[in-house]
């Protein structure tokens, strides 16, 4: 969203950022309220965030600059959060729910928890990036990768499919445990059916894939030579890099246009229905999707923009041309369905 554990941790080393700074970029940014007497409303919102402290506390210090509605939020994993906001119900004090994936977005749409969204919040995503009941926006793309050492690795792999190969036996890592290599899996079973990807896990797991607890482990075992590749999110050779001080002697590498092993999954954003104050929560939705708010995404966490495909990550294409698979990601909520496939064949 790690993916896997309490997300604090994932962007313990990326860019820190600033209130003012976010100000000084952003300018004045226009109200997006639907009435004057909304717009005037500072009353304060209540926020479950499945995102770091360290990364979202800037941007919600900004927002409180600007509109002067003061936000309470309750950080944690998204998963976690999202059981929660399904035990508490219609009596949750949430306004609103920012999730690592789109996972757990998908279980509170499923349960019917999340409020249509409407106006400015849907008509600047690309609809393959709004839920079937438009009750859910994403926010940033995070796209799988095959990352890979350029001095061991001379031929690469068409398609995640070609990873059961003879080659690339006891070469290549993978994290069965973390949220984002689910997700990965939750998108086969959907797209190939689970017979045929219980075939390919129990074909990867005779290839004696080295196993980890999260990807930037992954990456880090990639540079240090422990193995020569791995599948992973595209933004953790940038994480590593900043958290060992240097360049790193891994590169990301796209399948096949249309490879499974190329989904775009997306941290994302969605109003409780039963929110005291959703104008105000959709005013921070709107926010995080302001241009200057997406510029200050893309350059410190190197996630995609998906409302301006414009801005890109240094050194990746364009989320549009990077050949995503055609997925429904209102089904990555179906994890309970993926993890008893993974302890089916040992894989947790």
């Amino acid at each position: 969203m790690t993916d896997s554990t309490p997300s604090e941790n994932r962007y313990r080393h990326r860019k820190g950022l600033t209130a003012a700074a976010l100000l000084m970029l952003m300018g004045a940014l226009t109200s997006c309220a639907a009435t004057p007497e909304a717009e005037k409303s500072t009353a304060p919102i209540t926020l479950y965030s499945g995102r770091s402290e360290e990364l979202i506390a800037p941007f919600i210090e900004a927002f409180t600059a600007e509109t002067g509605i003061q936000v309470e939020t309750r950080f944690g994993d998204s998963a976690a959060l999202a059981a929660q906001l399904l035990e508490e119900g219609a009596n949750s004090p949430a306004d609103l729910f920012l999730s690592q994936d789109a996972g757990a977005l998908g279980a509170l749409s499923g349960a019917e928890l999340l409020a249509p969204l409407e106006g400015e919040t849907l008509n600047q995503t690309p609809k393959e990036f709004i839920s079937r009941e438009e009750d859910w926006v994403g926010i940033t793309g995070r796209a799988r990768v095959f990352a890979y050492s350029p001095t061991r690795v001379s031929s690469l792999p068409g398609s995640v499919a070609d990873l059961v190969r003879p080659e690339w036996k006891g070469r290549v890592g993978i994290a069965p445990t973390n949220s984002s290599f689910q997700a990965f899996v939750t998108a086969m079973i959907q797209s190939q059916g689970e017979p045929a990807t219980q075939e390919w896990l129990e074909a990867i797991i005779k290839n004696e894939p080295k196993l980890y607890e999260k990807n930037s482990l992954i990456v880090e075992a990639i540079d240090s030579g422990e193995i020569d590749a791995g599948l992973v999110n595209h933004y953790y050779l940038w994480e590593v890099a900043s958290e060992l001080g240097r360049e790193i002697k891994v590169q990301n590498h796209f399948f096949t246009t249309g490879d499974i092993g190329n989904l775009l999954n997306v941290s994302g954003a969605g109003i409780l229905k039963s929110s005291k104050n959703q104008n105000g929560a959709k005013r921070f939705i709107e926010f995080l999707l302001s241009k200057a708010i997406q510029e200050k995404f893309v350059s410190d966490t190197h996630e995609f923009s998906l409302e301006y495909p414009e801005l890109s990550p240094e050194g990746v294409p364009q989320w549009s041309s990077i050949g995503a698979p055609k997925v429904d990601l209102s089904e990555l909520a179906d994890l309970q369905r993926t993890q008893k496939l993974l302890l089916k064949i040992g894989l947790l």
